[in-house]
């Protein structure tokens, strides 16, 4: 079987979620290749951090189906995302400031010989873990604290690798990252790609979109508003459809509605 003609890496169907009476996900639907990376563009509050919670775990959905390689899976804890091969990136990157590298990459996950500790092991595979990233740490026993921004997002990208997850999620990964800096992440996430991994890639910049990613998904009030090819697709038509000059599942599914009713 080719990748074009397997199933997808993850596909969602029919996804809701609120919290109270706002609805962040409707009926939202998408799909994740492997050897591909998927951006997901929107205004905020459009539900882009939602849905990344939702895939990963953090917030159960209220409603919809996930597929992972084609068969029916749970996705409602992080746990479940874990076992699968999923791993998250978020904004926050939840690194603990008092510890160093190497307590960071394993928090939670320590390896222990004999009911001690292996620092040693844990040391040598931080070591070789980073050493084939694009940004450089020199001191892995250094607090997190003391590291640059482009440290610190390498830094919870390592932690997300090093279970050697098969769909990676990205959450505004280059938001505080200068223009160098930004250029050094994407370069990874074209490896990432190239390595066979799936990216899902949340961002606000047209030009990392357009840098990095096969395909664009708009979100516009948490529901779908179209997927473009981004190697074909104007500029324009995917900032029509962000900013709602262009709403095509949404004006959509309203027209149907009104025409045949609820």
């Amino acid at each position: 079987m080719t990748q074009a003609s397997a199933p997808p890496l993850l596909a969602l169907r029919g996804v809701h979620k609120s919290f109270g009476a706002v609805h962040a996900l409707t009926d939202v639907e998408l799909e994740i290749r492997s050897g591909e990376v998927v951006a997901v563009m929107g205004d905020s509050g459009a539900g882009k951090s939602t849905l990344v919670k939702v895939i990963a775990g953090v917030e159960p959905a209220d409603a919809g189906a996930f597929r992972w390689k084609g068969r029916p899976v749970d996705l409602a804890r992080p746990h479940h995302t874990r076992d699968l091969g999923i791993a998250a990136v978020y904004q926050d990157s939840a690194l603990c400031h008092n510890l160093d590298v190497v307590g960071n990459l394993f928090l939670g996950s320590e390896i222990r010989r004999l009911g001690v500790l292996d620092e040693g092991t844990m040391g040598r595979r931080t070591r070789s873990l980073l050493d084939s990233l694009p940004v450089q740490i020199p001191d892995v026993r250094a607090p997190v604290a003391s590291l640059s921004s482009d440290q610190l997002q390498i830094v919870s990208v390592a932690r997300a690798l090093l279970g050697e997850p098969e769909l990676l999620l990205l959450d505004e990964p280059t938001q505080a990252l200068d223009t160098r800096q930004v250029s050094n992440l994407l370069d990874l996430v074209e490896r990432l790609r190239d390595d066979g991994l799936g990216v899902l890639l949340i961002s606000h910049t047209m030009g990392d979109i357009k840098a990095v990613a096969d395909r664009v998904a708009v979100l516009r009030l948490g529901r779908n508003n179209g997927v473009f090819d981004v190697n074909t697709t104007p500029h324009e038509q995917i900032i029509s459809a962000i900013t709602g000059a262009t709403d095509h599942a949404v004006s959509q599914r309203t027209a149907n509605r009104e025409e045949y009713g609820p």
